[in-house]
């Protein structure tokens, strides 16, 4: 891993004052090293450390990003209430589930529209609305 992505990921847990254990630090690295966003599954976060060379089990990863989750630095979409994805950015936007092949991509937000959303039942609010466009190529 290079310096700066080491030194990235120390600065993402520290904005919510995660303690950088090693195992942290490295899946934070790989997740935002390079400045970019990203959408993964345990699964492929596993493989890129494994490539990294990181010795993690997908135990661990699965704990971590459940933990990145929690402490509000990812979130988490459900895609067919079975497979999850995991979103560096958290800001509210909508997303391209590519069915052919399993990838998550950003739709671009500045092109929905949501016009009204149901009345939330008494003594609930709204807190978040997922938005998932399911494509396949033709």
């Amino acid at each position: 891993m290079t310096p700066i992505a080491l030194e990235r990921g120390t600065s993402w847990l520290g904005t919510v004052g995660l303690r950088p254990t090693r195992q942290r630090l490295s899946l934070a690295a790989l997740l935002i090293g390079d400045g970019q966003d990203r959408h993964v599954t345990a699964e492929s976060l596993f493989a890129l450390a494994d490539e990294a060379g990181e010795k993690v089990s997908l135990a661990t990863v699965y704990n971590t990003l459940r933990t990145f989750c929690d402490a509000g630095l990812m979130q988490e979409i459900i895609v067919d209430g079975s497979k999850s994805y995991f979103d560096t950015n958290t800001g509210d936007h909508p997303h391209f589930y590519w069915e052919d092949d399993g990838r998550l991509t950003d739709a671009p937000a500045d092109q929905l529209q949501i016009t009204g959303l149901p009345k939330a039942p008494a003594g609930a609010e709204v807190s978040r609305v997922e938005i998932v466009i399911r494509l396949r190529r033709r």
